[in-house]
């Protein structure tokens, strides 16, 4: 029997990453091959995948949107896809692990007898990887600061200010607290986008970049730039040093590395604080203006990012760009968003209840499903249903969630939590009007997807 090994991991490691490794499973399963997959989500890495199993393995499937350590599979045939795929592609990439004709990692190499050169990926597909590797560690922090400033808030507004007659001294302690856990948001990002680009050497001018970014204003714009600067500025050094003695090792990973990327990334950073300041101040400006006086087109522009591809590059530019914003202070983009990402799946729900006739058994049962999903912002419970027939179903799902969307602005709905759905409810300030808004727009999408469709014989 064919051993197969995979790999998944996603931004928020909550709920993709492990929805991935059960659909290759379940594909494996289906095929009749063995197969373990190693998890790097939220909580850490789990089933880690050993040296024994990698080299006894025939094929590794990697399907990760964040950086995870592929030195390790060099010399093994490896397919590497976003993790999105890994969920809706599960059994062709099983059958192709198993056909044999998967490139080596590492080069040239013999495999079958047939030599095989690795296919690299696109520089936009690593840059979007570097990224989202940054924002993946960046986000347990905006969560936990978001949250505990938003409880402080339930004593009052102002309960954080001794001199006000909301002041409480538990209320200022978790506003404090959480300020602190938001304020190290830009140096994470920052730092982990440099280490995902330069493993650990990157870390430490990735973390002087980011906490300069912060203290000139750059914002999350500067800590991006920085992040990549810092990377991409180690990597150089790594490499230009690589031909020292071995016995300059120390000195080149404890000294003149983090030294000189320190030096070098710092100045470019204090040249750059003032334009990119000025940059990222302007796009918040825009974005506060756009909320107020459009909240219209604002809505439209996120409810089609958020349902076009569903967990794919599109939706998670709006999706970090709310998580930046959180850190920022604004908690009303981020309402949007995630009314936007919650829609679909409510919408498939409860077009698969309203129209039972027009669904299958199976369907119907993952209809259910999508409540579930839907409700703890998890939005590619709609992929299989728009797989379908994408070209009738996703139009109808970017409309549902452009009107969960526009409504959530128009009615100035904050939440200061970058995921969780309705389980953040409590910390929601209109919560019954937030819920209404993504009702809205579910029930309006769920309705005209119910009537595309046509009748499906009993089963």
């Amino acid at each position: 029997m064919k051993k197969l090994l995979g790999v998944t991991g996603c931004i928020t490691g909550i709920a993709h990453t492990f929805m991935a490794a059960e659909a290759l499973k379940k594909a494996a399963e289906a095929a009749g091959v063995q197969i373990k997959v190693e998890t790097n989500g939220a909580i850490g890495v789990e089933d880690a995948l050993t040296a024994e199993e990698i080299k006894e393995a025939d094929c590794i499937i990697v399907a990760s949107d964040k950086q995870v350590d592929m030195e390790r599979l060099n010399g093994k045939p490896v397919i590497e896809v976003p993790v999105a795929k890994g969920i809706q592609h599960a059994a062709e990439l099983v059958q192709e692990a198993m056909s044999g004709n998967v490139a080596i990692r590492g080069g040239k190499t013999v495999n079958n007898g047939i030599f095989r050169i690795e296919e690299k990926p696109g520089m936009g597909n690593a840059i979007y990887k570097h990224l989202m590797s940054g924002v993946s560690h960046m986000i347990p922090f905006v969560v936990a600061g978001g949250v505990l400033i938003a409880i402080s808030f339930l004593w009052g507004i102002y309960s954080f200010d001794p001199t006000s007659d909301q002041y409480n001294p538990t209320a200022a302690l978790l506003k404090q607290i959480g300020g602190y856990s938001m304020g190290l948001m830009v140096p994470i990002l920052t730092a982990y986008i440099a280490q995902s680009i330069a493993d650990r050497p990157g870390l430490v001018a990735g973390f002087v970049a980011g906490t300069i970014a912060t203290a000139t204003g750059s914002g999350f714009i500067g800590g991006i730039l920085g992040g990549f600067l810092a990377g991409y500025v180690a990597f150089f050094l790594i490499k230009s040093m690589s031909g020292l003695p071995k016995q300059f090792e120390g000195l080149k990973s404890i000294f003149l590395v983090p030294l000189v990327s320190v030096v070098v990334v710092g100045v470019v950073m204090y040249l750059l604080a003032d334009p990119v300041a000025t940059i990222n101040a302007s796009m918040m400006s825009f974005l506060s203006n756009l909320q107020n006086s459009n909240p219209i087109i604002l809505g439209i522009v996120i409810g089609c990012m958020s349902a076009f591809d569903m967990g794919g590059p599109v939706n998670k530019a709006a999706y970090v760009t709310g998580t930046l914003l959180l850190g920022q202070g604004n908690y009303y983009f981020m309402a949007g968003v995630s009314a936007a990402c919650i829609t679909p799946p409510i919408l498939v729900a409860i077009s698969t209840t309203i129209f039972k006739n027009k669904f299958t058994k199976d369907e119907r049962a993952a209809g259910l499903v999508n409540y579930i999903l839907g409700c703890t912002h998890i939005t590619e419970g709609a992929i299989p249903f728009a797989a379908k027939s994408p070209l009738t179903v996703i139009p109808i799902l970017m409309l549902g969630s452009s009107i969960s969307a526009v409504l959530t602005y128009i009615m100035k709905v904050q939440v200061p939590a970058p995921h969780g759905g309705f389980l953040i409810l409590a910390l929601v300030d209109q919560p019954l009007t937030w819920v209404l808004c993504i009702l809205a727009g579910s029930v309006v999408g769920a309705v005209i997807y119910g009537v595309t469709r046509k009748m499906v014989a009993e089963d």
